[in-house]
């Protein structure tokens, strides 16, 4: 079953109001999908993002991101009035975070108050306690957890008073009680989140498109995950930090990536056979119809490094949980859909393991012209089980890509590609892609549209001018869809029919 679909985060959508939502340009996006016989959409973390703005740095990996939750809607709903929407109008064609957090929750906080206070929306406050019912594994943990948060002057939790900072199941009822208005607020937002998500959802299946998500291998140490389950990562008594997760040194950068998020206690989590993963998974599961395992090779060896050092070089590979992991996740969960990212230093160790698992991995196209006939990321090396990229959020698009490589890299890549014309490498290496034997290939919008570096989404190990790429409506046009969609039929790559779930 040849697939291909589309990479663009929901981020990234139009919109007046500063950030893409589950609005109507996502349904839009939708359709245009649908015209362009893409079969997947996929999207990054969904999350709420914390400092550097980052959607693999969460402050919970659980919990969905309130910007995504679209104004509109609340207006339509009657949560809101148009003028409330003033202040966000007119917003820059990238995304200001900074102003998001100083005006969005001001607005989401007047809807919760109309929400509390009308008696139209008794059949959505019961419908939100289920909500709250159901994801009790966690949503209470988060929502207390962001309201001391906003109490203790947005402060990590590591520096909150005493009182809060150690976990204490008594203390954390008491806070309740004594806060539930601004606590109940945070479920508002997840509950609001979920609705839309899940509507949004069902639209896609609708018009046979399926979503696939990304699951960060690490969460952020400022995160309601941590606090509340200290025990599952590696901290010393005092909460500090003993190891943290990175990369060595590689192709994006020659010291290596300090991530900086803590490391699991893998020992602790066995003992429960790994019930908090089990339940993320899960989590993950409603959200996504594919989930992408990010960093896939950390459950093989993971890098840790000193948490005192600064520099990631200095790190060593520890042992990683391997096939027993997987096992259970597959019998806790039998109909789970992943996707391995299984990219940076692969050893045999990982690629066996990859193997048992029998999960697809990724092949970027960016990633093939740096060697010799044997590169794994040449096409001739595929098998069928595999999700081709020409690039991901973390590479350039094609076009910067291609004007940034070396002689030798370049003439390898003319080569094998029969490059005659430079301005066609965008729609060259996108056919190669749909026309290799994966099974799977996933484009990111911008290569379709020959863009360049300014639309890049991240750029490994820097901290600043991530994450604020979105596209302008125009280029979403019924010319582009149609010869999507003639691409898609010439390589055999079908859209798939999928049923809601």
């Amino acid at each position: 079953m040849r697939k291909c679909g589309i990479l663009l985060p929901i981020s990234s959508l139009p919109s007046k109001y500063g950030i893409g939502t589950f609005g109507q340009e996502a349904y839009n996006f939708i359709d245009f999908l649908q015209k362009a016989n893409q079969s997947f959409w996929q999207v990054l973390p969904l999350g709420p993002t914390s400092y550097g703005d980052s959607p693999y740095q969460s402050f919970c990996a659980f919990a969905g991101n309130p910007y995504f939750i679209d104004l509109e809607i609340l207006v339509q709903e009657g949560l809101l009035e148009k003028e409330d929407l003033s202040i966000l109008i007119d917003a820059p064609l990238r995304i200001d975070y900074a102003n998001l957090y100083q005006k969005r929750y001001d607005i989401l906080r007047k809807a919760y108050s109309n929400f509390l206070n009308t008696d139209t929306y008794c059949y959505d406050k019961l419908e939100m306690t289920k909500f709250i019912s159901a994801n009790q594994d966690w949503i209470k943990d988060y929502a207390i957890f962001m309201s001391i948060k906003s109490l203790q002057n947005d402060l990590a939790w590591q520096n909150w008073d005493v009182k809060y900072r150690y976990y204490n199941k008594e203390v954390v009822d008491q806070y309740y009680k004594n806060y539930k208005m601004d606590v109940d607020f945070w479920f508002f937002l997840q509950y609001q989140f979920n609705k839309q998500w899940q509507a949004l959802k069902d639209y896609a299946h609708k018009h046979n498109v399926e979503i696939i998500g990304d699951v960060p291998i690490y969460v952020s140490l400022d995160s309601s995950d941590v606090w509340s389950n200290t025990k599952l990562f590696q901290l010393d008594k005092n909460l500090r930090l003993t190891k943290v997760a990175g990369c060595p040194p590689d192709a994006f950068c020659e010291d290596g990536q300090f991530w900086g998020n803590p490391l699991y206690d893998y020992k602790v989590m066995k003992r429960d056979n790994y019930k908090w993963w089990i339940n993320r998974i899960k989590k993950a599961q409603k959200l996504y119809d594919v989930i992408r395992m990010d960093h896939f090779r950390g459950f093989e060896s993971y890098y840790a490094i000193d948490a005192t050092h600064a520099i990631a070089k200095y790190g060593k590979w520890e042992k990683g949980p391997g096939i027993n992991f997987f096992n259970i996740i597959k019998k806790e969960i039998p109909n789970v859909r992943i996707i391995a990212e299984d990219l940076g230093f692969l050893t045999d160790k990982v690629l066996k393991l990859l193997k048992k698992t029998g999960f697809p991995g990724m092949k970027v196209l960016e990633f093939a012209f740096d060697s010799d006939e044997d590169n794994m990321y040449l096409p001739h090396n595929y098998s069928k089980n595999c999700v081709v990229y020409t690039g991901t959020h973390d590479n350039m698009p094609v076009r910067a890509w291609y004007n940034m490589l070396n002689g030798e890299s370049k003439h390898r890549l003319k080569e094998y590609i029969m490059l005659q014309n430079e301005d066609k490498i965008c729609d060259q290496l996108i056919r190669v892609a749909l026309a290799s034997v994966s099974d799977l290939a996933i484009i990111p919008i911008q290569d379709y549209l020959g863009l360049g570096l300014d639309t890049r989404i991240n750029t490994p190990s820097t901290t600043t001018g991530n994450w604020t790429y979105r596209i302008e409506k125009k280029y979403l046009s019924n010319e582009l869809a149609l010869y999507m969609a003639f691409l898609s039929k010439l390589y055999k790559r079908y859209p798939n029919q999928v049923e809601s779930n």
